[in-house]
């Protein structure tokens, strides 16, 4: 328990500490802080008042790089004098002047891109995803490609627009190519939200030198939700023979707290049984992943509230974030401190955990009915995309926050 008091539904308890990069109006200049309930703890000021074992200079920085570079022994040694330093019967440390300084209304601060980005790899990890988009542009027999048992697919994104939460999302122009006619250039009409979890490598790997199944782990560092928008008619025309290109380029919204590996670690449970069994290089004696509860509302301009349009579980996904970290690497790649790898659309078995609007609507054939009456097949100007996700532990759970995303007119 915490010293201060936090709700049984809230996303931050002790158990949790995610790091993120936020300022305030009284001191403009971002720093890395943590989430305790509603309050944001400034971590810059609890090295300067000696509260860590030793002096971290990192916590001043306007990312997390340097930090999560300092390795995982250094990411657990802070998590555990976080853990002593917050916790209830260390209260009477917390004098009214300390907690002024330290402690800051979640309300009362700006956040920021936790991570300097440098590289951004999408993954396409879920086989009820794969198989819902293969059903619809290639028929039931041909579903799947017949790479997609084999190895973790994915492409490489564009980390130049990644954002935070809450930034305003305008809807891309680019090539379409209507059904019976030439190509031309429009706004898009088939803008798409994708319900994703993103993870941050901590420790990179020399050019050369994969990282190992075995060693994967100890490479990534946290977890974020991520909203990797779509133009689904821009990509409809231009991803053959290549991949998603101009259709993904524009937008990727993630949340700003990165919640680490370490805090997720007690809800890991077994992952779906992988048949054929992966090559050597991909191999785990169990493969696992994460009981994170994910769920996304949609609200129009005309809607006085956000409606559930979707409920799915990270659990679902086939390959595991490890797997798709070795195979990424398996080539020599060097990842890098503060690279992002997404997991790709998290659908689930029924329809009501589908990840995307795309299959939501059957590709349009089934329009979503909104509560104010109006119909969906795409996304809207206007339209309000929010993520929520969380782990449930016995009276507490470790949650995420939230990725919103407002959709604008094009330009």
């Amino acid at each position: 328990m915490s010293f201060i008091e936090i709700f049984p539904d809230s996303d931050f308890p002790i158990q949790n500490l995610p790091y993120g990069i936020f300022s305030t109006k009284e001191n403009p200049s971002p720093r890395v802080g943590t989430r305790l309930g509603d309050f944001v703890v400034d971590l810059a000021f609890l090295d300067e008042q000696s509260l860590f074992d030793e002096k971290y200079d990192f916590f001043a920085d306007a990312s997390l790089n340097r930090f999560m570079s300092a390795g995982r022994e250094v990411w657990r040694k802070i998590r555990q004098r976080l853990t002593e330093v917050l916790s209830e019967d260390k209260a009477s440390i917390w004098e009214e002047a300390m907690r002024v300084r330290a402690l800051t209304p979640v309300s009362d601060v700006v956040m920021h891109l936790p991570v300097s980005i440098g590289d951004y790899t999408d993954f396409y990890a879920s086989r009820e995803h794969a198989t819902n988009v293969g059903i619809m542009f290639r028929g039931k027999e041909n579903a799947l490609m017949p790479n997609w048992l084999h190895l973790p697919v994915g492409y490489h994104g564009r980390a130049s627009s990644v954002v935070l939460s809450d930034t305003d999302v305008t809807r891309p122009r680019g090539q379409v190519k209507p059904k019976d006619s030439a190509p031309e250039f429009s706004a898009s009409r088939q803008l798409d939200f994708e319900l994703e979890m993103g993870f941050f490598i901590g420790a990179g790997n020399e050019l050369g030198e994969p990282i190992s199944i075995e060693n994967a782990h100890e490479h990534i560092f946290g977890m974020v939700l991520l909203n990797d928008w779509s133009a689904r008619d821009i990509q409809a025309w231009e991803y053959q023979p290549l991949g998603p290109f101009l259709a993904k380029n524009f937008a990727t919204s993630i949340s700003p707290w990165v919640v680490t590996m370490d805090a997720l670690e007690p809800f890991r449970v077994p992952g779906s049984k992988q048949d054929p069994a992966p090559l050597p290089y991909l191999q785990v004696d169990s493969v696992s992943v994460f009981d994170i509860r994910l769920e996304v509302t949609l609200q129009s301009a005309a809607m006085d509230a956000p409606q559930v349009i979707s409920r799915s579980n990270m659990k679902h996904l086939y390959w595991s974030v490890e797997q798709m970290l070795a195979h990424h690497t398996v080539t020599g790649c060097n990842m890098r401190v503060g690279d992002l790898c997404g997991t790709g659309t998290i659908s689930g078995p029924t329809e009501d955990s589908f990840g995307s609007l795309l299959e939501l609507t059957w590709r349009g054939e089934k329009p979503l009915q909104l509560s104010d009456g109006e119909q969906r097949t795409f996304l809207q100007d206007g339209d309000v995309v929010t993520m929520k996700g969380y782990c449930q532990g016995d009276g507490y759970r470790v949650g995420f926050g939230e990725v919103m995303g407002k959709i604008l007119p094009a330009k």
